[in-house]
Protein backbone atom coordinates (compact mmCIF):
# COMPACT_ATOMS: atom_id res chain seq x y z
CA UNK A 1 0.00 0.00 0.00
CA UNK A 2 2.66 2.29 1.08
CA UNK A 3 4.55 1.81 -2.29
CA UNK A 4 1.59 2.32 -4.28
CA UNK A 5 0.71 5.39 -2.39
CA UNK A 6 4.90 6.79 -3.30
CA UNK A 7 4.20 5.93 -7.18
CA UNK A 8 0.90 7.43 -7.06
CA UNK A 9 2.33 10.66 -5.72
CA UNK A 10 5.22 10.51 -7.78
CA UNK A 11 3.02 10.64 -10.80
CA UNK A 12 0.83 13.09 -9.52
CA UNK A 13 3.87 15.72 -8.41
CA UNK A 14 4.36 14.98 -12.50
CA UNK A 15 1.68 16.25 -13.36
CA UNK A 16 1.35 19.51 -10.64
CA UNK A 17 4.84 20.45 -11.95
CA UNK A 18 3.80 20.22 -15.66
CA UNK A 19 0.68 22.83 -14.83
CA UNK A 20 2.76 25.03 -12.59
CA UNK A 21 5.62 25.83 -15.18
CA UNK A 22 3.21 26.31 -17.70
CA UNK A 23 1.33 28.84 -15.90
CA UNK A 24 4.56 30.71 -14.29
CA UNK A 25 6.75 30.82 -17.24
CA UNK A 26 9.40 33.70 -16.94
CA UNK A 27 8.02 34.57 -13.59
CA UNK A 28 8.94 33.58 -10.08
CA UNK A 29 5.48 34.10 -8.35
CA UNK A 30 2.62 34.31 -9.69
CA UNK A 31 -1.18 35.84 -8.01
CA UNK A 32 -3.71 33.20 -10.10
CA UNK A 33 -7.27 34.53 -10.88
CA UNK A 34 -8.22 31.79 -8.60
CA UNK A 35 -8.19 33.97 -4.77
CA UNK A 36 -5.97 32.69 -2.51
CA UNK A 37 -3.57 30.40 -5.04
CA UNK A 38 0.35 31.32 -5.60
CA UNK A 39 2.46 29.79 -8.01
CA UNK A 40 6.46 29.81 -7.57
CA UNK A 41 9.54 28.68 -10.29
CA UNK A 42 12.63 29.66 -8.99
CA UNK A 43 15.86 28.04 -11.39
CA UNK A 44 18.40 28.36 -8.44
CA UNK A 45 18.50 27.72 -4.66
CA UNK A 46 18.33 30.89 -2.51
CA UNK A 47 19.89 31.64 0.59
CA UNK A 48 18.06 31.85 3.93
CA UNK A 49 16.11 34.89 3.79
CA UNK A 50 13.79 36.73 6.29
CA UNK A 51 10.04 36.40 5.47
CA UNK A 52 6.56 36.46 6.92
CA UNK A 53 5.19 33.12 6.67
CA UNK A 54 1.30 33.30 5.72
CA UNK A 55 -1.89 31.23 6.82
CA UNK A 56 -1.71 28.79 4.12
CA UNK A 57 -1.14 25.15 2.88
CA UNK A 58 2.00 24.93 0.49
CA UNK A 59 2.67 22.09 -1.94
CA UNK A 60 6.00 21.47 -3.62
CA UNK A 61 5.91 19.77 -7.28
CA UNK A 62 9.78 19.46 -8.16
CA UNK A 63 12.75 20.30 -5.72
CA UNK A 64 13.05 20.72 -1.82
CA UNK A 65 13.13 23.62 0.65
CA UNK A 66 13.61 24.61 4.18
CA UNK A 67 11.91 26.84 6.61
CA UNK A 68 13.01 27.99 9.71
CA UNK A 69 10.28 29.08 13.07
CA UNK A 70 12.74 29.39 16.13
CA UNK A 71 14.93 26.77 16.50
CA UNK A 72 13.04 24.63 14.44
CA UNK A 73 13.81 23.43 11.07
CA UNK A 74 11.02 22.43 8.57
CA UNK A 75 12.62 20.43 5.38
CA UNK A 76 9.77 19.62 2.64
CA UNK A 77 9.04 18.09 -0.83
CA UNK A 78 7.11 16.62 -3.29
CA UNK A 79 6.21 14.22 -0.54
CA UNK A 80 5.29 16.31 2.27
CA UNK A 81 3.50 19.27 2.62
CA UNK A 82 3.56 22.48 4.74
CA UNK A 83 0.93 23.84 7.13
CA UNK A 84 1.04 27.62 8.69
CA UNK A 85 -2.01 28.28 11.00
CA UNK A 86 -1.35 31.71 11.66
CA UNK A 87 1.36 34.34 10.33
CA UNK A 88 4.97 33.70 11.25
CA UNK A 89 8.33 35.35 10.84
CA UNK A 90 10.22 32.79 9.39
CA UNK A 91 13.64 32.09 7.70
CA UNK A 92 13.04 30.06 4.10
CA UNK A 93 15.92 28.90 1.81
CA UNK A 94 14.84 26.78 -1.46
CA UNK A 95 17.32 24.07 -1.14
CA UNK A 96 16.92 22.04 -4.35
CA UNK A 97 16.89 23.72 -7.82
CA UNK A 98 18.52 24.17 -11.18
CA UNK A 99 17.75 25.63 -14.48
CA UNK A 100 17.31 21.64 -15.64
CA UNK A 101 14.69 21.07 -13.17
CA UNK A 102 13.28 24.42 -11.22
CA UNK A 103 11.30 24.61 -7.96
CA UNK A 104 7.98 24.50 -8.70
CA UNK A 105 5.60 24.71 -5.71
CA UNK A 106 2.41 26.20 -4.62
CA UNK A 107 0.53 27.83 -1.51
CA UNK A 108 -3.31 28.12 -1.06
CA UNK A 109 -3.88 30.91 1.49
CA UNK A 110 -6.43 29.08 4.28
CA UNK A 111 -9.67 30.53 4.36
CA UNK A 112 -10.46 30.78 7.95
CA UNK A 113 -14.77 31.42 7.42
CA UNK A 114 -14.58 28.15 4.90
CA UNK A 115 -12.73 26.19 7.68
CA UNK A 116 -14.86 27.23 10.29
CA UNK A 117 -17.81 26.29 8.58
CA UNK A 118 -16.74 23.28 7.91
CA UNK A 119 -15.95 22.37 11.23
CA UNK A 120 -19.58 23.64 12.36
CA UNK A 121 -21.08 21.11 9.99
CA UNK A 122 -18.97 18.40 10.51
CA UNK A 123 -17.97 15.84 13.24
CA UNK A 124 -14.03 15.79 14.07
CA UNK A 125 -12.67 13.74 17.04
CA UNK A 126 -10.68 16.18 18.10
CA UNK A 127 -12.63 19.25 19.10
CA UNK A 128 -12.61 19.59 22.71
CA UNK A 129 -8.54 18.35 22.50
CA UNK A 130 -7.08 21.61 24.66
CA UNK A 131 -3.50 20.66 23.24
CA UNK A 132 -1.32 23.82 22.28
CA UNK A 133 0.20 22.96 18.64
CA UNK A 134 2.64 25.21 17.15
CA UNK A 135 1.69 27.38 14.36
CA UNK A 136 4.25 25.45 11.90
CA UNK A 137 4.12 21.61 10.66
CA UNK A 138 5.43 19.35 8.32
CA UNK A 139 2.88 16.49 7.22
CA UNK A 140 3.33 13.08 4.77
CA UNK A 141 0.97 13.82 1.65
CA UNK A 142 -2.01 12.03 0.36
CA UNK A 143 -2.45 11.07 -3.68
CA UNK A 144 -6.11 12.42 -2.46
CA UNK A 145 -5.11 15.76 -1.32
CA UNK A 146 -2.54 16.12 -4.45
CA UNK A 147 -5.52 14.99 -7.03
CA UNK A 148 -7.56 18.19 -5.67
CA UNK A 149 -4.73 20.33 -5.66
CA UNK A 150 -4.01 19.09 -9.25
CA UNK A 151 -7.40 20.06 -9.99
CA UNK A 152 -7.82 23.55 -8.54
CA UNK A 153 -4.90 24.33 -11.20
CA UNK A 154 -6.06 22.65 -14.11
CA UNK A 155 -8.98 25.29 -13.49
CA UNK A 156 -6.55 27.89 -14.90
CA UNK A 157 -7.34 26.07 -18.16
CA UNK A 158 -10.81 26.81 -17.73
CA UNK A 159 -11.56 31.00 -16.54
CA UNK A 160 -14.88 30.92 -17.25
CA UNK A 161 -15.51 28.14 -14.85
CA UNK A 162 -13.23 29.68 -11.87
CA UNK A 163 -15.99 31.23 -10.07
CA UNK A 164 -18.08 28.40 -9.53
CA UNK A 165 -16.08 25.48 -9.50
CA UNK A 166 -12.40 26.91 -7.39
CA UNK A 167 -14.80 27.26 -4.33
CA UNK A 168 -16.00 23.24 -4.55
CA UNK A 169 -12.40 22.45 -4.90
CA UNK A 170 -11.05 24.63 -1.71
CA UNK A 171 -13.65 23.30 0.11
CA UNK A 172 -12.60 19.65 -0.72
CA UNK A 173 -8.97 20.22 0.32
CA UNK A 174 -9.60 22.25 4.09
CA UNK A 175 -11.89 19.17 4.57
CA UNK A 176 -8.85 16.93 3.96
CA UNK A 177 -6.63 19.07 5.74
CA UNK A 178 -9.05 19.02 8.57
CA UNK A 179 -9.59 15.31 8.65
CA UNK A 180 -5.63 15.02 8.45
CA UNK A 181 -3.04 15.06 11.59
CA UNK A 182 -3.12 18.69 10.99
CA UNK A 183 -6.83 19.19 11.79
CA UNK A 184 -6.10 20.00 15.69
CA UNK A 185 -3.89 22.57 14.84
CA UNK A 186 -6.05 24.18 12.45
CA UNK A 187 -9.08 23.71 13.92
CA UNK A 188 -7.56 25.61 17.10
CA UNK A 189 -7.08 28.77 15.37
CA UNK A 190 -10.85 29.33 13.81
CA UNK A 191 -12.15 27.98 17.53
CA UNK A 192 -13.63 31.28 19.63
CA UNK A 193 -11.04 31.80 22.29
CA UNK A 194 -8.76 29.43 21.60
CA UNK A 195 -5.18 29.48 23.11
CA UNK A 196 -4.05 30.08 19.35
CA UNK A 197 -6.74 32.62 18.74
CA UNK A 198 -5.57 34.91 21.64
CA UNK A 199 -1.94 34.24 20.65
CA UNK A 200 -2.68 35.26 17.06
CA UNK A 201 -4.23 38.28 18.40
CA UNK A 202 -0.84 39.21 20.34
CA UNK A 203 0.98 38.61 17.15
CA UNK A 204 -1.02 40.37 15.28
CA UNK A 205 -0.43 43.39 17.55
CA UNK A 206 3.24 42.59 17.47
CA UNK A 207 3.60 42.99 13.83
CA UNK A 208 1.43 46.28 13.85
CA UNK A 209 4.03 47.81 16.47
CA UNK A 210 7.44 45.61 17.11
CA UNK A 211 9.27 48.71 16.88
CA UNK A 212 7.90 49.79 20.63
CA UNK A 213 9.12 48.31 23.89
CA UNK A 214 8.10 45.00 24.77
CA UNK A 215 5.32 44.99 27.63
CA UNK A 216 4.56 40.83 27.70
CA UNK A 217 1.85 42.08 30.92
CA UNK A 218 0.07 44.20 27.89
CA UNK A 219 -0.13 41.45 25.80
CA UNK A 220 -1.45 38.95 28.40
CA UNK A 221 -3.92 41.20 28.74
CA UNK A 222 -4.76 42.25 25.18
CA UNK A 223 -4.78 38.87 24.53
CA UNK A 224 -7.36 37.88 27.80
CA UNK A 225 -4.74 35.71 29.51
CA UNK A 226 -2.56 35.82 32.87
CA UNK A 227 0.85 36.56 31.72
CA UNK A 228 2.23 33.12 32.57
CA UNK A 229 -0.28 30.95 30.55
CA UNK A 230 0.27 33.93 27.78
CA UNK A 231 4.15 33.04 27.98
CA UNK A 232 4.04 29.55 28.05
CA UNK A 233 1.27 29.19 24.60
CA UNK A 234 3.31 31.79 22.79
CA UNK A 235 6.40 29.62 22.95
CA UNK A 236 4.42 26.45 22.44
CA UNK A 237 2.52 28.39 19.09
CA UNK A 238 5.83 30.25 17.76
CA UNK A 239 8.51 28.20 19.30
CA UNK A 240 9.76 31.59 20.60
CA UNK A 241 9.39 33.81 23.80
CA UNK A 242 7.91 37.20 22.90
CA UNK A 243 11.10 39.16 23.09
CA UNK A 244 12.54 36.61 20.53
CA UNK A 245 9.06 37.11 18.20
CA UNK A 246 9.77 41.16 18.26
CA UNK A 247 13.75 40.59 17.84
CA UNK A 248 13.04 38.50 14.79
CA UNK A 249 10.40 41.05 13.20
CA UNK A 250 12.99 43.66 13.68
CA UNK A 251 15.42 42.16 12.21
CA UNK A 252 13.63 40.27 9.06
CA UNK A 253 12.39 44.82 8.75
CA UNK A 254 15.72 45.86 8.91
CA UNK A 255 17.15 42.95 6.57
CA UNK A 256 14.11 44.04 4.08
CA UNK A 257 15.36 47.76 4.57
CA UNK A 258 18.60 47.51 3.89
CA UNK A 259 18.29 45.20 1.14
CA UNK A 260 15.42 46.14 -1.05
CA UNK A 261 15.74 50.23 -0.41
CA UNK A 262 18.94 50.46 0.01
CA UNK A 263 19.27 51.93 3.60
CA UNK A 264 22.35 52.04 5.74
CA UNK A 265 22.72 49.83 8.72
CA UNK A 266 22.88 53.05 11.64
CA UNK A 267 19.41 54.61 10.20
CA UNK A 268 17.74 50.94 9.94
CA UNK A 269 18.62 50.22 13.47
CA UNK A 270 16.79 53.22 15.46
CA UNK A 271 14.02 52.56 12.91
CA UNK A 272 13.55 49.16 13.56
CA UNK A 273 13.27 50.27 17.10
CA UNK A 274 16.72 49.68 18.59
CA UNK A 275 18.23 52.51 20.38
CA UNK A 276 21.89 51.11 20.00
CA UNK A 277 23.17 50.71 16.90
CA UNK A 278 25.95 48.21 18.05
CA UNK A 279 23.36 46.03 19.95
CA UNK A 280 21.58 45.98 16.56
CA UNK A 281 24.35 44.61 14.99
CA UNK A 282 25.06 42.15 17.52
CA UNK A 283 21.88 40.92 17.30
CA UNK A 284 21.47 40.88 13.49
CA UNK A 285 24.99 38.69 13.46
CA UNK A 286 23.56 36.15 15.92
CA UNK A 287 20.26 35.61 13.94
CA UNK A 288 21.96 36.27 10.14
CA UNK A 289 25.63 34.72 10.80
CA UNK A 290 27.15 37.70 9.78
CA UNK A 291 27.31 42.03 10.77
CA UNK A 292 24.50 43.96 8.46
CA UNK A 293 26.70 44.95 5.54
CA UNK A 294 28.23 41.68 4.95
CA UNK A 295 25.04 40.02 4.38
CA UNK A 296 23.54 42.14 2.65
CA UNK A 297 26.27 42.32 0.10
CA UNK A 298 26.37 38.16 0.27
CA UNK A 299 22.40 38.26 -0.44
CA UNK A 300 23.03 40.70 -3.10
CA UNK A 301 25.95 38.57 -4.53
CA UNK A 302 24.06 34.97 -4.12
CA UNK A 303 20.68 35.71 -5.90
CA UNK A 304 20.44 37.15 -9.64
CA UNK A 305 16.65 39.27 -8.60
Amino acid sequence: MALNNDINLTCHAEVLAQLIAKHSIDKQTVNTDISGLRLYQWSYSTPPISCSHSASICLIAQGSKQIVLGDQRYHYDPTHFLVSSIELPVIANIVEASEQRPYLSLSLDLDLAEISQLITTGEFSYLNNKQTHTGLSVSQLSPTLMDAFIRLVKLLDEPSNIKVLAPLIKQEIFFRLLSSDQGPRISQIVTSESHSQQIARAINWLKQHFARPLNVGELATESGMSKSAFYTHFRAITSMTPLQFQKKLRLSEARRLMLTENLDAMSTSFQVGYESPSQFSREYSRLFGAPPLTDIKKLREASPV
